[in-house]
C-alpha cells in the first residue's frame, strides 16, 4: 500500500466517524441511481450465488441485494467501522447470509468460491488514488460468469461543483468509466443528468 493510499483511507474513516450518523438522511437527495442499479445487474444476472458490496457503508445495498437475491451469500466491505455499526443494525435479520468485513479491498476477498456480482456504490469516486487498482482487483475476485456493477459520479462541467466535491472527497472527472471500460465488456452503461446538468452520473454493469 502506498503512503498516498494510506493516507486518503485515514482521512476517509475519519469523514465518515461523523458522517455515518446522517448519512441515509441525507444521501438519497443526491446519490442518484442505487435501487436502478440492483435492477439492472438482476436484469443481467438472475441467480448470482455470492456477492461482494466494495464500500457499503450503512448498509442500504446490502438489503436491498438481500431482497432481490433471497438465496445468496453476501458479503459488504468498507473501511469505516462506524458506517458498519450502522449497517450492521439493518442486516441482523439475514442472519450469516449477509457478512460484514472492515477493510481496505486492497487483496482479493474470495477464499475457495469467488463471486458472481461485485457491486460498487459511489464508493471508486473517494478512493484516489487507488480506484483503478480495485477495478483490477476485481478480476481477480470474479467467477467466471462474474459481473461488476458500478452507479458513481461521472462529470461536471462546473469547475466550481468539481472543486467542491473534491473537498467532500469525491473526484468526478470521467476517469471511472475510462477504467471500466478497460476491464469489462459493457451490457448496461448510462449516463444520466443530476440536478439538470450540474452533474453527470454513471450506472455501468460489466462482464
Amino acid at each position: 500500500m502506498s503512503l498516498a493510499t494510506a493516507e486518503n483511507q485515514s482521512s476517509l474513516a475519519g469523514y465518515y466517524r461523523w458522517h455515518a450518523q446522517i448519512y441515509d438522511a441525507t444521501r438519497w437527495a443526491f446519490l442518484f441511481g442505487r435501487n436502478t442499479l440492483v435492477r439492472r445487474a438482476a436484469t443481467q444476472m438472475a441467480m448470482p450465488r455470492r456477492i461482494l458490496e466494495i464500500g457499503c457503508g450503512t448498509g442500504k445495498n446490502l438489503v436491498d441485494l438481500a431482497e432481490r437475491f433471497p438465496k445468496a451469500q453476501i458479503i459488504g466491505l468498507d473501511l469505516s467501522k462506524d458506517m458498519l455499526d450502522v449497517a450492521k443494525k439493518k442486516v441482523r435479520a439475514y442472519g450469516s447470509r449477509v457478512g460484514l468485513l472492515q477493510r481496505p479491498y486492497d487483496a482479493p476477498v474470495a477464499v475457495g468460491e469467488k463471486f458472481d456480482l461485485i457491486v460498487m456504490s459511489y464508493s471508486l469516486s473517494m478512493i484516489n488514488p487507488g480506484f483503478d487498482e480495485v477495478i483490477r482487483l476485481c478480476r481477480q475476485d470474479l467467477s467466471e460468469r462474474g459481473m461488476v456493477a458500478v452507479v458513481d459520479f461521472h462529470q461536471s462541467r462546473w469547475t466550481w461543483f468539481r472543486r467542491w466535491m473534491g473537498v467532500n472527497h469525491v473526484r468526478m472527472e470521467g476517469q471511472i468509466l475510462e477504467k471500466l471500460r478497460q476491464h469489462f465488456e459493457p451490457l448496461v452503461c448510462e449516463v444520466r443528468h443530476g440536478y439538470g446538468d450540474l452533474w453527470r452520473y454513471l450506472v455501468y454493469v460489466g462482464k
